[in-house]
């Protein structure tokens, strides 16, 4: 195949169709041209020669040049592409080094091998101009819904025919054991557009709580105004699920807007989710009111949130306990994931069991430090005291309230605790000896005796030792393990140091030693600050 006058405008017919027939830009169809006859006139002039291939757009003209950069002297390695400043002055005038010398090389005829080499090149190019194209069309549209048609099933993943490229709904993706077949349409969300090596991959769910949310979008059109605001879903594919809403207009109900007349928007898309429950509940900022909405129908008697360990326990009255948990724990795990929240649901009951087991250890504490009869040590207890440090050190006008307790019985008990408490801080402080624990560990202030003895039964007996802790060594904290919410013990946790207290303790001691500068610390609390005002006014 010579690079005739007869042929020249059949390449850029060739080139009009085949980005026709893929729907790419016709120019990048001659490049590929371009560069399939200049691999090719590589191997007629020699593959060290930098042979260039032009074509021109409007006649179809090929034109074939030799390209050679100027270089240092030192620098020529290869003298087929580069020339030397002394050579380049045979063919330019003041030739610098980078310069570089153009001259037009006759055109190559194409043999057998080569026009198939050619072909290869220019299909190599063409696939991934399509792969650019589709990924370009597709990467904007993740994260909404996509209609397509079923082409085939292949190990469980159903591929899917999206117009000008192809998705994979992944078997669990789908819901249950829904099946399709070929030619049957199909509508989901696309998860996610990733650009790979064999071309943009178009990975499609109808499990995703996301698809639920686009559904809600399309059926009531308050949600897609922005007058409802969809919250938060939680789903268990194909048998039920919970979504949480809120309406910025005071005389829109969010929960009837998304039933519909009649329950027809709910209904539309229960029909699309394969006859999949759904509970839809007023979403509320107060996180136990939310908790209770979440855990309908169940009726809720008591909540106690944990805010630090995000956790949060339920009390229901006895005959609930089965409507809350729901069938194989599925009501609770379902308002567990809308809330964000564990939950630890008891019945009154067992709630009242364990509330009386406290009394009881409290009064027994009570009784055997402060040598008290468990008449006088369950008062104590039923005003609110928990511990000797309560007793030990709050106001006196705080004793006088209970009955029978006056100002020389107020102060005995105060004397009674602050000894108590005392003996304790001396045996403690003879064992964090005993076990190794150093003067400045000991004299650090914000640490008791007894939280000595933690640290150094733990090995951590210096001061040095305790600057290296992290703030969640030494307070506790949660970690999540294959999808489950794991407690991390703290060193200090049963003393009630928290994290941001760890945190200055941790800081000071390192401040103390050396390790930090303190006006660096002070001024990146201001800096924080500063932020957290800024992002408040925002």
């Amino acid at each position: 195949m010579a690079i005739t006058s007869a042929n020249q405008l059949e390449l850029l017919q060739t080139a009009e169709a085949v980005a026709r027939e893929k729907m790419i830009d016709p120019g990048l169809v001659v490049e590929a041209m371009e560069e399939s006859l200049a691999r090719a006139a590589k191997s007629r002039y020699g593959a060290e020669m930098d042979i260039r291939v032009s074509i021109d757009r409007k006649t179809g003209r090929a034109t074939f040049t030799r390209v050679r950069t100027v270089v240092e002297d030192e620098e020529l390695e290869n003298y087929q592409a580069e020339l030397t400043v002394q050579q380049a002055k045979q063919y330019m005038a003041d030739p610098k080094v980078g310069d570089t010398f153009v001259e037009e090389v006759p055109p190559v005829e194409l043999g057998r091998i080569a026009a198939q080499s050619a072909k290869q090149v220019i299909l190599q190019k063409v696939r991934e101009a399509e792969r650019d194209r589709q990924y370009e069309e597709f990467k904007d549209r993740a994260g909404t819904i996509i209609n397509g048609l079923v082409k085939r099933e292949e190990y469980g993943n159903v591929i899917v025919d999206v117009g000008r490229g192809e998705a994979i709904l992944r078997r669990n993706e789908k819901i249950g054991r829904e099946s399709y077949r070929p030619g049957d349409r199909i509508r989901c969300y696309v998860k996610d557009v990733r650009r790979e090596t064999r071309g943009p991959q178009i990975f499609l769910s109808r499990t995703a709580p996301e698809f639920m949310r686009e559904l809600f979008k399309m059926e009531v059109p308050e949600i897609y105004d922005g007058i409802i605001e969809v919250k938060a879903v939680a789903r268990d594919p194909g048998s039920r699920a919970k979504i949480a809403v809120i309406s910025y207009d005071n005389g829109i109900d969010p929960v009837g807007a998304c039933v519909g007349m009649r329950g027809s928007r709910v209904q539309a898309v229960v029909n699309e989710l394969q006859g999949e429950k759904i509970d839809i509940i007023p979403w509320n900022e107060d996180v136990p009111t939310f908790l209770v909405n979440a855990l309908q129908p169940a009726e809720v008697s008591k909540v106690v949130l944990d805010e630090e360990a995000e956790r949060i326990e339920v009390v229901v009255p006895d005959e609930q306990l089965s409507l809350a948990i729901g069938r194989r724990g599925q009501n609770v795990r379902l308002a567990s994931q809308l809330t964000g929240l564990d939950i630890d649901i008891m019945t009154e009951e067992e709630e009242s069991k364990r509330r009386q087991k406290e009394f009881e250890e409290r009064t027994q504490l009570f009784m055997d430090t402060l040598d008290l009869d468990e008449f006088f040590a369950q008062l104590l207890v039923s005003e609110g005291f928990t511990n000797l440090e309560e007793v030990a050190y709050v106001e006196m006008d705080e004793l006088l309230v209970i009955d029978g307790v006056d100002e020389g019985t107020a102060a005995e008990l105060q004397t009674r605790a602050q000894e108590y408490l005392e003996e304790q801080a001396r045996q403690a402080e003879a064992r964090a000896r005993e076990l190794g624990a150093d003067d400045s560990l000991l004299a650090f202030e914000g640490l008791t005796p007894q939280m000595v003895v933690a640290l150094a039964e733990d090995g951590v007996k210096t001061l040095e030792d305790f600057a290296t802790c992290a703030d969640w060594e030494l307070a506790g904290g949660w970690t999540t393990q294959d999808g489950q919410r794991v407690k991390d013990d703290g060193l200090l946790e049963k003393f009630g140091i928290d994290l941001d207290e760890a945190q200055n303790m941790v800081m000071t001691a390192r401040v103390m030693l050396g390790w930090v500068d303190p006006e660096e610390l002070v001024a990146s609390s201001e800096d924080a600050e500063e932020t957290a005002t800024e992002e408040a006014e925002e």
